[in-house]
């Protein structure tokens, strides 16, 4: 019998190793099941409180069986579930708690390895995180997107298209009946965003990490491959555990270099870019910002999907899904790394195919040429900013313009309707505040919607610039991420209405055309002024987050403590 990490807790014959054999017998378990077998996690983020991850107790049941066929016993336990539809004022502000509730969970517990069953936007990063700082043997189940909408013999997708209504309903181009008609055409099944959202775009990350099985990520969250591979993944983790092939052995920095190159060919949120910083902090990997402008440079846009095109995650998964992108990748990434199913990149995906050109395209017939991500740097941002040109005007890419200022998302509430703004499609608005200490947590109000003055004019994208974040469903001329942020004294907290903000995507440069004695003397006179919290996570939370180059993830969490716990909880 291997010594496995369970074995502390159930190997025992003295009174601590009763306890933990007894007090789990009263589910009924026979004495065998504590022979040594490979001791499984389900960690489960399932909450009827969060839509995208309502159905995964289903998923649970189907990993538990593939476990115990592997000779393993399985024990679900819940963590924290972010829900991005309902939850105030961002769950953004909640991953790194979820993430320390992983974490200790996963240490604290007799586990020898887990699988991660998540999907909503925050739910996934979040567990690997935890994960990462225990590096026990580790795979993800996502539970896949919703159905394609279906809205008057047309396809809509969960986001972008809502973005779209609300906008034409303010400018009065649809009817409130029309717009409230769209309700019951959306959200047809249970699963997450069925565009290329930030959920959709962390399931396809995991994949080219490498923590799932292949092909995985856009299986729909009702077909019944989603359940066939929560089964698979449920054996694999069983030989994982008898491999000792740990989370780390996975996370290489080839793998995050993968992730971040296939990113860029699938129009994969900006969001991707926050989560990824943050699981390698935690792991272990030396990864910049920067490194996500170099990677993705001349990676072109082959999968057409909303928000950058024009079909849906349904879709990408008959036309070929990951595997299909991938394949036209190949030259571009590294084959030889190895895989959470102990087979190369290379030998995963050779044979994968493109069976529909119009969803995904050849690596030499793009729907767009050098789309990724781009940072930004520059007065504005001197410690960067992010823009997604794939889902951008790009008559606005190199632009010059007076700026219109937001101090905060309060005063945009108050002004945006107002139909004498003086503003035309030319100004560069900005948004102030919204960064991970000014809001607190980071929230997506970077695509906030224009002025009624303009939509007026039948105009739907105009440069917004912001610290803040934006949906990964959302579209438009969108800079965010802008470090540092204007709450602790970044250069954006000094823009003023009037002043002239040039944006270079040929340069990478985002500046602010003041001269370097007027800026000292708004520094001179500005005054800080965040959110109070006295008390509780929210309290930590403001101490400790780092700024969003870094991930923003909470300080004293970057690293990992491993999985040993030297002291016991009851006396010898």
């Amino acid at each position: 019998m291997k010594n496995r990490r369970s074995h502390e807790w159930f190997g025992r014959k003295d009174k601590s190793g009763f306890i933990a054999r007894s007090w789990l017998k009263n589910q009924g378990l026979p004495n065998d099941v504590f022979d040594g077998r490979p001791v499984i996690g389900i960690c489960n983020s399932w909450s009827e409180l969060t839509p995208c991850n309502a159905h995964l107790r289903d998923l649970a049941e189907h990993v538990k069986k593939g476990v115990l066929e592997a000779g393993g016993i399985a024990f679900e336990f819940p963590v924290m579930s972010l829900g991005e539809a309902l939850m105030k004022p961002t769950t953004m502000l909640f991953r790194n708690l979820a993430s320390m509730d992983v974490e200790e969970s996963l240490r604290g517990n007799p586990l020898d390895g887990v699988v991660i069953l998540a999907n909503c936007d925050k739910t996934t990063p979040a567990c690997l995180m935890g994960a990462a700082s225990v590096d026990i043997p580790t795979i993800v189940v996502s539970g896949g997107p919703m159905l394609n909408g279906k809205h008057q013999g047309q396809d809509i997708g969960s986001g972008t298209d809502l973005w779209k209504f609300s906008e034409d309903l303010r400018a009065q181009v649809i009817s409130q009946a029309e717009f409230d008609e769209t309700e019951n055409s959306m959200s047809r099944s249970p699963g997450a965003c069925n565009t290329m959202g930030t959920a959709s775009t962390i399931a396809c990350m995991v994949e080219a990490l490498g923590l799932s099985l292949p092909g995985s990520a856009a299986i729909p969250a009702v077909d019944a491959n989603r359940r066939r591979v929560a089964r698979l993944s449920g054996r694999r983790i069983v030989e994982l555990v008898e491999q000792d092939i740990k989370l780390s052995d996975i996370l290489t920095r080839q793998a995050f270099e993968n992730a971040i190159i296939v990113n860029a060919a699938i129009g994969g949120s900006t969001n991707f870019i926050l989560h990824l910083l943050a699981i390698a902090g935690r792991i272990g990997v030396s990864l910049t910002l920067e490194e996500f402008d170099n990677l993705s440079q001349h990676i072109p846009l082959l999968a057409n999907l909303k928000p950058s095109g024009n079909y849906l995650m349904e879709d990408f998964y008959y036309a070929g899904g990951v595997p299909a992108v991938v394949k036209q990748l190949i030259h571009k990434l590294h084959s030889g790394v190895i895989q959470i199913n102990g087979h190369t990149l290379e030998n995963n995906y050779r044979g994968s195919k493109i069976y529909n050109k119009y969803v995904i395209r050849p690596f030499n017939d793009p729907l767009q040429g050098n789309a990724g991500t781009v940072v930004l740097k520059g007065n504005l941002c001197p410690d960067g900013a992010v823009i997604k040109p794939s889902a951008a005007t790009p008559e606005l890419l190199n632009h010059k313009a007076k700026a219109y200022v937001f101090e905060n998302i309060e005063q945009y509430n108050l002004e945006i309707n107002d139909p004498e703004l003086p503003v035309d499609k030319n100004t560069i608005l900005v948004l102030k505040g919204a960064g991970p200490k000014g809001y607190p947590g980071m929230p997506e109000v970077g695509n906030f919607g224009l002025p009624k003055v303009i939509l007026d004019q039948g105009i739907r994208d105009m440069i917004r610039i912001s610290d803040g974040r934006m949906s990964g469903t959302a579209f438009g001329t969108i800079v965010l991420h802008v470090c540092p942020e204007s709450s602790v004294g970044g250069p954006l907290a000094f823009v003023q209405t009037g002043d002239v903000i040039e944006l270079s995507i040929e340069t990478r440069c985002l500046t602010l055309h003041i001269s370097d004695e007027e800026l000292y003397h708004r520094k001179k006179n500005w005054t800080a002024v965040l959110p109070y919290f006295p008390r509780g996570y929210v309290n930590m939370y403001m101490n400790t987050v780092q700024q969003a180059n870094l991930g923003a993830d909470l300080d004293f969490l970057v690293g990992k403590s491993g999985y040993h716990i030297d002291r016991e909880p009851h006396p010898e």
